[in-house]
């Protein structure tokens, strides 16, 4: 007989009693007797999974894999933080009332996010149920998120269905959540709870939350893919008629020339210069700042495509330019006139630059001698004259901050934000875009009201020292969360 669900007579169902008969099952598969029901397949797959491993079934709690300062970087750096909010305005508010703590671990395991009644977060503490935790069934045995992880499919996992005793009394269900590029799993998301708590529909509501972010990813995925087609369509019109296509960093195409009859996909290696698709064409691949072209062999000699052009000055570093892939050594001067081309695409006179960069005082004269030496070192077909103006696809870290600021998306915002923009600057240009960047990111990330997301920001240089972040981090973070204690001192620090 197989292990059925079990229900009062009043067809209700009995969590007592079937947590009761699932325990008789366990001892006595482990004890090799004959059981009063076989376990689910899948659990008693599970198990044998987990034995393998050499899973103890006394063992108290799972390993801790990630330390506590470490979280928020893996945190904001996971494709799942994207979908955070709406994970936490799903199931926090049913897990609280509830009495269940929402889980989200990565691909490998981990948790990396925690939320719920500040009663259950407690007793999740004394049985490792948090962040850094791994949760794999190599690492803890049966539990739902290691298994959902290990089958791809969401899973309940009900007292002793639990392959380690401590977590007989609690049960589980869990989803994964895959990545709409590639399909991979990015994680999973759980719901976790005492015995008594537990409901049917607890694996239903996981896999439509999961399904929810899964889609929201799809969304930003395809924001994303329009934004590097609009960037990146110069490289493809550059081709002149010829085939060619886009491709993402994963391989997707997303443009092509002629339209139709391009693959959804290619497979492109680090360093791969030729592709051949499935009708047998071969493609030459040219690495962009962000993707790929692929192009036919030239026959010919036509015009060469369109260089790109990747400025990165945000932040206390060296100012960098990557040009068609390659290195370009800056010192200041020169990235200050790079960012004001940046800024405007149709060009500038030397007196407007000088403007910018000087002032009233500054000298057309300097400006055409400095713009000469920085033709000399990216090219004078891509720093063109009459007026000045870059003949590149231009990408830069700075104005991806501005779009995002603009577009209200806080977190990406503060991803592409290093540090100030060129903080060793004076130019009255670079200045007024450095304060219109801080202040403008400041804005979004408070609005937001985002735990998480301030939290980073806290961490970040720019808002380290803002002490309104850290009273409304402290207003907003849960009294068990360990983040509060060394914010609170950071904040007293700030007072004094």
């Amino acid at each position: 007989m197989t292990l059925g669900v079990l229900m009062t007579t009043d067809g209700v169902f009995d969590p007592t009693a079937h947590a009761h008969l699932l325990q008789q099952v366990f001892e006595a598969v482990l004890a090799g007797d004959r059981a009063p029901a076989a376990p689910r397949t899948l659990v008693s797959e599970s198990w044998r999974r987990s034995l393998a491993a050499h899973i103890d079934p006394d063992k108290r709690t799972p390993p801790v894999v990630v330390g506590e300062s470490e979280i928020p970087h893996l945190r904001s750096s996971h494709p799942l933080n994207l979908v955070m909010p709406l994970l936490r305005s799903t199931l926090v508010s049913i897990a609280d009332e509830a009495m269940h703590v929402m889980l989200v671990t990565d691909a490998d395991g981990t948790i990396l996010w925690r939320d719920g009644a500040a009663a259950v977060l407690n007793a999740a503490d004394e049985v490792g149920l948090m962040p850094g935790t791994r949760w794999t069934e190599d690492a803890i045995g049966t539990n739902a998120m290691g298994t959902t992880l290990a089958l791809d499919a969401p899973v309940t996992i009900h007292s002793a269905e639990h392959l380690v005793r401590t977590y007989h009394a609690w049960t589980c269900a869990a989803a994964p959540v895959h990545d709409p590029d590639t399909g991979a799993i990015l994680g999973a998301v759980d719901i976790s709870g005492p015995l008594h708590t537990v409901h049917p529909a607890m694996k239903q509501l996981v896999t439509a939350t999961a399904q929810l972010a899964e889609h929201q990813l799809r969304v930003r995925l395809a924001i994303d893919d329009e934004r590097l087609r609009v960037r990146n369509m110069p490289h493809l019109a550059s081709l002149r008629g010829q085939a060619g296509a886009l491709a993402t960093a994963s391989g997707r195409i997303i443009a092509g020339e002629p339209y139709g009859g391009w693959p959804e996909r290619v497979v492109l290696h680090p360093g791969i210069d030729r592709v051949v698709l499935d009708d047998g064409r071969e493609l030459v691949v040219e690495p962009l700042a962000e993707g790929y072209l692929l192009r036919a062999p030239q026959r010919s000699s036509p015009a060469p495509p369109r260089s790109a052009l990747s400025l990165r000055f945000t932040g206390e570093g060296t100012p960098t330019a990557i040009l068609d892939g390659r290195g370009i050594p800056l010192t200041l001067r020169p990235a200050e006139l790079l960012t004001a081309l940046a800024l405007h695409p149709d060009g500038l006179t030397a007196e407007q630059l000088a403007l910018l960069l000087y002032g009233e005082e500054g000298n057309p004269t300097t400006v055409r001698g400095e713009i000469l030496r920085l033709r000399g070192t990216i090219g004078t077909d891509v720093l063109r004259t009459r007026p000045y103006r870059l003949a590149a696809t231009v990408d830069t870290d700075f104005q991806a901050v501005r779009r995002a600021i603009r577009d209200r998306r806080p977190a990406d915002a503060l991803r592409a934000y290093a540090g100030p923009l060129l903080p060793r600057s004076d130019a009255p240009a670079i200045r007024d875009l450095r304060v219109e960047l801080e202040a403008g990111l400041r804005a979004v990330v408070l609005e937001s009201d985002d735990v998480d997301l301030l939290a980073e920001f806290a961490a970040h240089p720019v808002g380290r020292d803002d002490l309104e972040v850290h009273d409304r981090l402290l207003a907003l973070l849960p009294p068990s969360d360990p983040r509060r204690a060394p914010i609170s001192a950071r904040r007293m620090l700030l007072l004094f």
